[in-house]
């Protein structure tokens, strides 16, 4: 097992802060001539980006296939990762420094992934050192070790162990799949070794190789050259590319589904800062669980120094108890729940997101290795000022100002191309087109999608604008063209429009889905509507809107003929929908076509109820019909038979598409009022129990004041009374003494002017 002398081998664990403070002491008392570092042997070119200052970590290393971007390989590095640590290290002292793993793109061009250590003969060393789990155990073994005197070697013997009882028990029921995977396995350490020798050949003579602790073990024995040349013989390769991109600890995270995760790197964050400090246990603990302190302080949650002190001294009472030398992070968290969130567990979910985890995001030089694309949204980034962060922010825009409306049109390019950087939200109570209100979040892998994005263009718009076309191309409805319509034209990209604009048109002329031109002409009356707000040209999209309203207009009371319940109600919300969007409109032609509609659909027999009654009330509504009409059209329909249970559906029905949403209309016109009452008391019981659950419908659409004031008013009154018996009489001149302060409100001399 003993390696040759040139050959000195420090095996680690990844983003363990523990190996990385052993690691380089390890390599300031070495002094080695070349350093090999567990990673992609084709990524090296790009290793000397990491002494750059700009360089922050956490931070990745992607490397991508250029015909297939999907497909990459992610190499976190954290400032607490040994292999960060030993690459700056040589750096910074001149040293051969390498990756030498087997390169990306032969993994990349097989389907398996190698296959990765069991961790159940880690956790079998763990339960027989009294530990619950092997992650505690590695961590108060490794991480939080305070002497590191013959670290290395005593973790090279125990991988030793490990793997030789792995080897001696391997899996019965091994499968095709799972074979491929230990033979990748198995070329990823042959590729070491023969880096090694080839390291040894250029004439180092101090060689240092940082690896995962498992593989270690087989990287003593250097004489198998021939087996692992027969290994590495005629694998398949594809091309790649290389860059770093910022990351995130929560990337780092085991619950990423990260293969090398770690559970608390917020906490390994933490323990690495602390031992460059060279802190003692409880310093340690101190400044910990002050940053919880501070936590909830900011929740404004009590958190004083004293109960800092006495966690302090829960936890070194705990790491006692269990025969530990100094706390860890369970005892920690114990501590913390039981002190500082006084038993409460819901703090400590705050807790692990924020500190535990952590939300630190790394940065690279802006002039590192980016596709174009990227290198055009960072410089976009960086004029605009928005600056990508993983914790959601709030980003308000007024969109009558420059930066504020380019920073919309960005993020709006961002989300057609599929990167989500941030969501609007909607501004209660405010209808207006000037304001945005964002929520912005960014996320390590967009980053992939930008990169993904790349082959639509080398800039932001070029990229948007072809990608959104091929869209397009593809679609085959109205409404998705004219959602993507409605998406160009917030991100400002007119050619984009333009097309869209040719498609939809194109699309319309052979449409017959009513239900789907009603659909697509919301967003374009939107932009008819808003367009003056984001300097559009409202024009362009004007002949488009009056060809669907007319064809609307055509093909709605055929396409309204013979609906059931549940095709009703949809088209129900339609209707409302196109009439609101044409009365916002104010274009004669168009709302004389819709009166005309509408009225047809009053009239139809062969109608849904619930349309029939809503066409009546959309032109009540809009002083079409007079209250004296609508009154005779209601005594039309309620006039029918009680006793055919269809026509009683269809009645109650029609009541409900004249009713739903609005109380006020029963309640101020005594017509109505009587007609609808008289209609319900000649009902026998039976049939009002038929028709009661749809009453009840429509009744709970109103608001609670309505309600109140109908219950009222026939708790009070009769149903030939328009006030209930106690109302007070009119009071003539106390009326005449609010009329001043009316004209004032009406901007009038006087009430008659």
């Amino acid at each position: 097992m003993n390696p040759p002398n040139y050959l000195h081998l420090f095996p680690i664990r990844h983003h363990g802060p523990g190996s990385a403070r052993a690691l380089l002491d390890a390599l300031r008392d070495l002094q080695p001539d070349a350093i090999l570092v567990e990673g992609p042997a084709d990524a090296n070119e790009i290793i000397p980006w990491l002494g750059h200052e700009d360089m922050e970590p956490p931070i990745a290393l992607l490397v991508y296939r250029p015909d297939k971007p999907e497909a990459a390989g992610s190499y976190p590095f954290a400032e607490f990762s040994p292999e960060f640590q030993a690459l700056r290290y040589g750096l910074q002292h001149n040293i051969v420094t390498r990756f030498f793993d087997l390169p990306q793109s032969v993994m990349l061009a097989q389907s398996a992934k190698p296959m990765m250590p069991d961790t159940a003969v880690f956790q079998q060393i763990a339960s027989a050192t009294g530990h619950e789990d092997y992650e505690r155990w590695w961590n108060a073994l490794i991480e939080q070790r305070q002497n590191q005197t013959d670290l290395f070697a005593g973790i090279l013997e125990l991988m030793h162990a490990m793997r030789t009882a792995a080897e001696e028990t391997p899996p019965s029921d091994m499968d095709e799949k799972t074979a491929v995977s230990q033979k990748l396995a198995q070329q990823r350490e042959a590729h070491m070794r023969r880096a090694i020798r080839q390291a040894y050949v250029e004439g180092c003579r101090q060689i240092a190789v940082v690896c995962g602790a498992w593989h270690a073990p087989t990287l003593c024995d250097l004489d198998n050259k021939a087996d692992d040349d027969a290994l590495l013989e005629n694998l398949p390769s594809v091309a790649v590319e290389t860059a770093w991109v910022p990351w995130t600890y929560g990337r780092i995270s085991a619950t990423t589904g990260y293969g090398a995760g770690i559970r608390a790197p917020g906490w390994y964050h933490h323990l690495w800062q602390m031992g460059q400090q060279q802190a003692t246990p409880t310093q340690m603990s101190i400044n910990w669980l002050s940053h919880v302190a501070q936590l909830l302080r900011d929740q404004d949650l009590d958190a004083s120094s004293a109960h800092i002190i006495e966690a302090v001294r829960l936890a070194e009472s705990l790491a006692a108890l269990r025969g530990l030398p100094a706390p860890g992070l369970p005892e920690l968290n114990e501590a913390t729940q039981t002190v500082l969130c006084f038993g409460d567990a819901a703090p400590m979910q705050l807790i692990q997101k924020r500190l535990i985890i952590g939300e630190r995001m790394g940065a690279v030089p802006p002039d590192s290795p980016m596709i174009p694309l990227q290198r055009d949204l960072h410089q976009q980034q960086r004029r605009l000022r928005l600056h990508p962060e993983p914790e959601p922010t709030t980003l308000n825009l007024d969109l009558r100002t420059d930066t504020h409306r380019e920073r919309s049109q960005l993020l709006h390019r961002l989300n057609l191309l599929n990167v989500p950087w941030g969501k609007i939200t909607p501004i209660r109570g405010q209808t207006g087109t000037y304001q945005e209100v964002w929520q912005l979040a960014w996320k390590p892998e967009f980053v992939v999608r930008v990169i993904e994005a790349g082959v639509w263009g080398n800039m932001v718009e070029t990229a948007v604008t072809q990608f959104a076309t091929d869209q397009a191309q593809q679609a085959q409805d109205l409404p998705t063209l004219t959602n993507l319509l409605d998406q160009a034209l917030l991100a400002d990209l007119p050619e984009l429009v333009l097309s869209l604009l040719e498609r939809i048109e194109a699309q319309a002329a052979v449409t017959s889905d009513v239900p789907h031109m009603m659909d697509a002409l919301l967003p374009l009356a939107r932009v008819l509507r808003y367009g003056d707000v984001r300097q559009t040209n409202p024009e362009l999209v004007r002949h488009v809107v009056d060809t669907l309203v007319t064809r609307i207009c055509i093909g709605l009371p055929s396409t309204c003929a013979s609906l059931d319940n549940d095709a009703a109600a949809e088209m129900l919300d339609k209707m409302t929908a196109v009439h609101t969007t044409i009365a916002t409109q104010q274009n004669e032609d168009h709302l004389a076509a819709w009166e005309q509609t509408l009225r047809q659909l009053a009239d139809q027999p062969a109608i849904h109820g619930l349309l029939a009654g809503k066409s009546t009330r959309l032109l009540l509504d809009t002083a079409v019909f007079q209250p004296a009409e609508a009154a005779i059209r209601l005594e039309r329909v309620l006039s029918g038979s009680t006793t055919n249970a269809n026509q009683l559906t269809q009645m109650a029905f029609w009541i409900e598409g004249f009713l739903k949403g609005s109380g006020l209309l029963v309640l101020h016109d005594q017509t109505l009022w009587q007609l609808l009452d008289g209609w319900v008391m000649q009902l026998d019981p039976e049939r009002f129990q038929t028709i009661l659950p749809l009453l009840r419908r429509t009744f709970s659409t109103f608001s609670d004041a309505a309600r109140q004031q109908l219950m009222e008013r026939v708790r009070f009154g009769s149903a030939s009374a328009n006030q209930p018996s106690h109302a007070p009489t009119f009071d003539e001149a106390q009326a005449d003494k609010v009329l001043p302060l009316v004209a004032q409100l009406l901007g009038i001399k006087e009430i008659g002017d």
